[in-house]
């Protein structure tokens, strides 16, 4: 199974739509973002936080690139 076909059906499992391509790109740029900014680790838990936090991708992205520049 491919990265793009397991995000489809889990996304499914989950009851959920599967992600368009916009929110895919900022959540791979939030993780890489997170990575950089700290260590390896901080780049899925940075996206879980942004999911809890009910914010999307895009701005999640947002604020992470304010956080690591700041």
């Amino acid at each position: 199974m491919t990265g793009h076909e397991w995000i489809i059906a889990f996304a499914a499992e989950l009851g959920l739509e599967p992600l368009d391509s916009t929110d895919i790109d900022a959540l791979l740029d939030l993780a890489g973002v997170a990575a950089h900014a700290s260590e390896r680790l901080a780049a899925p838990l940075t996206c879980y936080l942004a999911a809890v936090a009910g914010i999307s991708p895009v701005e999640a992205l947002a604020r992470a690139r304010a956080l690591a520049e700041a």
